[in-house]
């Protein structure tokens, strides 16, 4: 069995805990060294081994498992099987072993076909690459593994205050649960009930340029779109718009499980992709019918375009003002701000530019994951 070449087992766990967090696994610091630790006691080179590694330290729930399957095979695997993630990565069901001697060495008497196989580590390093290129630049084996990867997306909105109570081991006095605490014990003094303002996520807007200058990011961001509504925080109220020469909601298209499905579906009900662009009109048509009473008012609201417009900018710069007064939050997501030298000198760009409260990238997998944490207001600011 030749040997394997050295893999860096710190970049597969950073990638595969970015992936994850991601997917909407709270893989924090603390679980990425413990699952460091792991690959260091095992054999980083081989795919049953970083699995199990994975899995065991880097989920914390039930609900995890699934995700790690999804996203592990997205990034150690080209060709992952549609419904079995376990089958895709070629991961062996757990049985007992000797375990190995420090060195990683092994006699091969307990190799399967999967552990011979070049380290598939490197794909996990491709995948951290992945996730910075721009996907107007992507080959087509690329964009298939970037597909994978967003299949296992997750996007959660700001949680808000509500009025409702739950209970919490902290917070006022749930004078309810404490008194049927009291009756419990025969009138005899009791542990204090507590209670504390339940949270949920705000809704989210999304907003979708699927016009000319569009179209090389279309897909991705469409893909983006339907994790949104499919992925780790499905519990986030998501709506979903394409804006063009007109204004579509595709939000029951995007129902579709299948993120395949969805895109067939969504481009039988949007005529105007790869057109042209009427920014300001379609603003005004979101905001008449879907804004005022509807799925704007205390949303956050993301517009994902590169501010190219054939209207009147006076308008746009009109209807970004009326929709920044009315959602919580304004993001717009541009793919064209990457680019070196890049200045915000559109005139649709410029005119909508004052009237947004962050105005992020959106021309690559790392630039998504940069713009579902200003979603979540973890990095609002930026």
């Amino acid at each position: 069995m030749p040997t394997a070449p050295a893999i860096d087992a710190t970049a597969v766990a950073v990638g595969l805990a970015r992936a994850l967090r991601a997917a909407g696994v709270a893989t924090g610091p603390d679980r990425t060294q413990t699952f460091l630790g792991a690959l260091g006691l095992l054999r980083p080179a081989l795919r049953s081994d970083v699995y199990w590694a994975g899995r065991l330290t880097l989920c914390g729930s039930r609900d995890d498992l699934e995700r790690y399957d999804r996203v592990f095979a997205a990034c150690f695997d080209r060709r992952p099987h549609p419904r079995d993630p376990m089958r895709s990565v070629g991961v062996p069901k757990p049985q007992p072993r000797v375990a190995a001697a420090a060195s990683g060495a092994s006699d091969g008497t307990d190799a399967t076909d999967d552990d011979r196989t070049p380290p598939t580590a490197a794909l996990a390093s491709s995948a951290e690459v992945l996730r910075h290129r721009d996907m107007a630049e992507l080959t087509p084996a690329e964009r298939a593994q970037l597909r994978r990867l967003l299949a296992a997306f997750a996007l959660s909105g700001e949680p808000r205050r509500t009025p409702r109570l739950r209970p919490a081991r902290r917070g006022g006095v749930d004078p309810r649960r404490t008194v049927r605490e009291l009756l419990r014990h025969g009138g005899e003094p009791a542990r204090l009930r507590h209670h504390t303002p339940a949270t949920r996520p705000r809704r989210v807007v999304l907003l979708l340029d699927v016009s000319g200058s569009m179209d090389p990011y279309a897909d991705a961001l469409l893909r983006f779109a339907h994790a949104a509504a499919h992925g780790a925080a499905a519990r986030t109220p998501t709506e979903v718009f394409t804006i063009g020469t007109r204004l579509t909601r595709v939000t029951r298209e995007m129902a579709h499980r299948d993120p395949d499905a969805a895109l067939a579906a969504v481009a039988d009900a949007v005529p105007d992709r790869s057109g042209g662009t009427r920014l300001g009109e379609m603003l005004r048509s979101f905001l008449d019918r879907w804004g005022q009473r509807s799925c704007a008012r205390g949303a956050v609201v993301v517009v994902l375009s590169d501010g190219w417009e054939r209207g009147d900018p006076a308008l746009l710069a009109a209807q970004m003002r009326r929709l920044h007064r009315l959602a919580h939050r304004v993001v717009w997501a541009n793919p064209r701000k990457a680019r070196p030298g890049y200045a915000p000198l559109a005139a649709g760009m410029a005119a909508a530019l004052p009237h947004v409260d962050a105005f992020v990238e959106g021309h690559s997998l790392a630039a998504l994951e940069r713009l579902a944490a200003v979603v979540r207001g973890v990095a609002a600011d930026a």
